[in-house]
């Protein structure tokens, strides 16, 4: 029996990816009536409370914003979680706050995995996450057939707070490859290129990327529909940044970054996708 928690663009689709599978069992989301929707839609249960949820299922996905979201999420489920219960964290939170919560729940004989996952909301509707883990080994083998049902690649790297590395890992990357392609896209803009054959084009060749095909139509079209939002990649940039920190390490594409982004949420663009960065390159 599995209950989700967090009903946005990346984990509604999640959530309906276990219906579809027969595993979901009921849903909560901090905005009552979008559960209530959901529920109705898919005939499952909506409870509550957190607390609720968690009394009535075995494991746990949740899908938030943020550390505090998090921890708040965590605190509404505790007096309904029973010993051998499974919490799965989807979010991108820090790793420290990921370590931290899986020793306070491993006392109580709970199991925790932190379990963020990248590929936007395509990758979330289409059930072709890459789903990055880190906790127990066993707790992982416990939780593979459920994650596969969100996911095309399910890699576990290591112990509590693993899986929240990998993400920011990734999440570096993303700054590069988003600045990059909206640079190119600007000369090519300035060189009169006809911008959608040479998305056609230079999507099949080595200079290609995921963000290059699926977000450089977004900057052709200067519309941002939200994949995933400049106001969270920043909010990921700064964990990454901290991180990093802690090993004396300094990112400078990271800052640049984040230099940019503090640009866009000044001008208000914080809830266009990321690709809005081509906004200030031209």
């Amino acid at each position: 029996m599995i209950g989700f928690v967090g009903l946005g663009a990346m984990g509604t689709h999640m959530a309906r990816n276990l219906h579809r599978a027969g595993l979901l069992t009921g849903v909560w989301n901090r905005t009552t009536d979008k559960a209530t929707a959901f529920s109705q839609e898919l005939h499952c249960s909506s409870f509550a409370t957190l607390s609720d949820l968690a009394a009535q299922v075995d494991t746990i996905i949740i899908c938030v914003s943020a550390d505090q979201d998090l921890r708040s999420v965590i605190a509404g489920l505790a007096p309904g979680l029973r010993p051998q219960s499974l919490v799965i964290d989807c979010s991108t939170v820090s790793a420290v706050t990921a370590r931290a919560i899986a020793t306070d729940l491993a006392g109580k004989n709970i199991g925790f995995l932190d379990c963020p996952v990248s590929g936007g909301v395509e990758g979330a509707k289409n059930a072709t996450l890459a789903i990055m883990v880190g906790g127990d080994a066993a707790q992982f083998s416990r939780a593979l057939p459920l994650l596969v049902k969100m996911g095309r690649t399910v890699t576990h790297f290591g112990a509590s707070g693993a899986g929240q590395a990998a993400k920011a890992t990734n999440q570096i990357m993303c700054a590069g490859i988003i600045q990059v392609v909206a640079e190119a896209m600007a000369f090519a803009r300035a060189e009169g290129l006809p911008l959608d054959k040479l998305i056609d084009t230079l999507g099949k060749g080595a200079g290609s990327s995921w963000y290059f095909v699926n977000r450089a139509p977004f900057m052709a079209k200067e519309h941002y529909p939200a994949g995933f939002k400049v106001r969270l990649h920043d909010k990921d940039l700064k964990i990454c940044r901290d991180m990093a920190a802690a090993h004396g390490m300094h990112l400078p594409v990271v800052e640049s970054t984040l230099q940019q982004y503090a640009e866009l949420l000044s001008q208000g663009f914080g809830d266009e996708d990321i690709s809005a960065i081509f906004r200030l390159k031209s």
